[in-house]
Protein backbone atom coordinates (compact mmCIF):
# COMPACT_ATOMS: atom_id res chain seq x y z
CA UNK A 1 0.00 0.00 0.00
CA UNK A 2 1.18 3.43 -1.07
CA UNK A 3 0.44 6.48 0.85
CA UNK A 4 1.42 10.44 -0.29
CA UNK A 5 1.88 13.27 2.10
CA UNK A 6 1.78 16.64 0.32
CA UNK A 7 3.76 18.75 2.25
CA UNK A 8 3.29 23.04 1.53
CA UNK A 9 0.96 25.46 0.26
CA UNK A 10 -1.85 23.98 -1.65
CA UNK A 11 -1.35 24.95 -5.62
CA UNK A 12 -4.45 26.32 -6.05
CA UNK A 13 -5.29 30.11 -6.31
CA UNK A 14 -7.44 32.85 -6.45
CA UNK A 15 -7.45 35.48 -8.96
CA UNK A 16 -9.47 38.30 -8.49
CA UNK A 17 -11.49 39.87 -11.87
CA UNK A 18 -9.24 43.09 -11.24
CA UNK A 19 -5.75 40.88 -11.34
CA UNK A 20 -7.17 38.98 -14.35
CA UNK A 21 -8.13 41.94 -16.44
CA UNK A 22 -4.64 43.37 -15.72
CA UNK A 23 -3.16 39.85 -16.96
CA UNK A 24 -5.10 40.25 -20.15
CA UNK A 25 -4.36 43.45 -21.03
CA UNK A 26 -0.93 42.68 -21.39
CA UNK A 27 -1.25 40.26 -24.49
CA UNK A 28 -0.44 42.13 -27.50
CA UNK A 29 1.68 44.89 -25.94
CA UNK A 30 5.33 44.96 -27.20
CA UNK A 31 4.39 41.77 -28.93
CA UNK A 32 3.42 39.69 -25.84
CA UNK A 33 2.13 36.48 -27.14
CA UNK A 34 -0.28 34.25 -24.88
CA UNK A 35 2.16 32.26 -23.83
CA UNK A 36 4.81 34.91 -22.87
CA UNK A 37 1.84 36.62 -20.42
CA UNK A 38 1.21 32.86 -18.91
CA UNK A 39 4.90 32.06 -18.53
CA UNK A 40 4.94 36.11 -17.09
CA UNK A 41 2.63 35.09 -14.22
CA UNK A 42 2.72 31.01 -13.95
CA UNK A 43 -0.41 30.59 -15.21
CA UNK A 44 -1.30 27.98 -17.92
CA UNK A 45 -2.51 29.58 -21.21
CA UNK A 46 -5.86 27.67 -20.70
CA UNK A 47 -6.12 30.45 -17.75
CA UNK A 48 -5.50 33.26 -20.14
CA UNK A 49 -8.15 31.88 -22.72
CA UNK A 50 -11.02 30.74 -19.92
CA UNK A 51 -10.51 34.35 -17.93
CA UNK A 52 -11.26 36.09 -21.00
CA UNK A 53 -14.34 34.11 -22.11
CA UNK A 54 -15.42 34.84 -18.34
CA UNK A 55 -14.77 38.66 -18.61
CA UNK A 56 -16.92 38.67 -21.91
CA UNK A 57 -19.63 36.58 -20.30
CA UNK A 58 -19.47 39.33 -17.20
CA UNK A 59 -19.89 41.59 -19.50
CA UNK A 60 -16.13 43.39 -18.23
CA UNK A 61 -14.06 42.55 -21.55
CA UNK A 62 -15.23 43.84 -24.84
CA UNK A 63 -16.72 41.78 -27.18
CA UNK A 64 -15.65 41.90 -30.90
CA UNK A 65 -18.49 41.55 -33.49
CA UNK A 66 -17.78 41.53 -36.66
CA UNK A 67 -15.47 43.48 -38.74
CA UNK A 68 -13.72 46.43 -36.84
CA UNK A 69 -12.77 49.70 -38.87
CA UNK A 70 -9.84 52.35 -37.04
CA UNK A 71 -9.93 56.00 -37.64
CA UNK A 72 -6.28 56.59 -39.38
CA UNK A 73 -4.43 60.08 -38.91
CA UNK A 74 -3.29 60.57 -42.58
CA UNK A 75 -1.28 63.71 -43.01
CA UNK A 76 -2.73 66.03 -45.15
CA UNK A 77 -0.57 66.24 -48.73
CA UNK A 78 -1.53 67.95 -51.64
CA UNK A 79 -2.91 66.22 -54.13
CA UNK A 80 -1.54 68.06 -57.57
CA UNK A 81 -4.09 66.23 -60.36
CA UNK A 82 -6.32 63.88 -60.18
CA UNK A 83 -6.87 61.24 -62.87
CA UNK A 84 -9.29 61.87 -65.57
CA UNK A 85 -11.80 58.88 -66.57
CA UNK A 86 -13.46 58.78 -69.93
CA UNK A 87 -16.95 57.81 -70.53
CA UNK A 88 -18.24 55.54 -68.03
CA UNK A 89 -14.34 53.81 -66.88
CA UNK A 90 -13.69 53.62 -63.38
CA UNK A 91 -10.24 55.41 -62.95
CA UNK A 92 -7.23 53.25 -61.50
CA UNK A 93 -4.77 54.47 -59.79
CA UNK A 94 -1.25 52.64 -58.96
CA UNK A 95 0.81 53.32 -56.25
CA UNK A 96 4.32 52.87 -55.59
CA UNK A 97 4.07 50.39 -52.71
CA UNK A 98 2.13 48.36 -55.46
CA UNK A 99 -1.20 48.62 -54.84
CA UNK A 100 -4.01 49.49 -57.11
CA UNK A 101 -6.97 51.62 -56.08
CA UNK A 102 -9.98 51.59 -58.50
CA UNK A 103 -13.01 54.17 -58.28
CA UNK A 104 -16.30 54.20 -60.35
CA UNK A 105 -17.10 56.29 -62.69
CA UNK A 106 -18.44 59.81 -61.02
CA UNK A 107 -17.17 59.38 -57.48
CA UNK A 108 -16.43 62.86 -56.07
CA UNK A 109 -13.17 64.39 -55.91
CA UNK A 110 -12.98 64.59 -52.25
CA UNK A 111 -13.44 61.15 -51.64
CA UNK A 112 -11.00 60.15 -54.04
CA UNK A 113 -8.25 62.17 -52.44
CA UNK A 114 -9.46 60.72 -48.96
CA UNK A 115 -9.23 57.14 -50.17
CA UNK A 116 -5.56 58.24 -51.65
CA UNK A 117 -4.19 59.27 -48.21
CA UNK A 118 -5.30 56.46 -46.80
CA UNK A 119 -3.64 53.90 -49.38
CA UNK A 120 -0.57 55.49 -49.12
CA UNK A 121 -0.38 55.40 -44.96
CA UNK A 122 -1.31 52.01 -45.12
Amino acid sequence: MRHEVIVGVERRRFWPDEMKLSILREVGVCGATVTDIALRHDVTRQHIYQWRRQMKDKGLWPELEGISFLALDAPEQPVTSLPKTEGNLPAEIGFANGRTLRCPPGMAEADIMGLIRLVETA
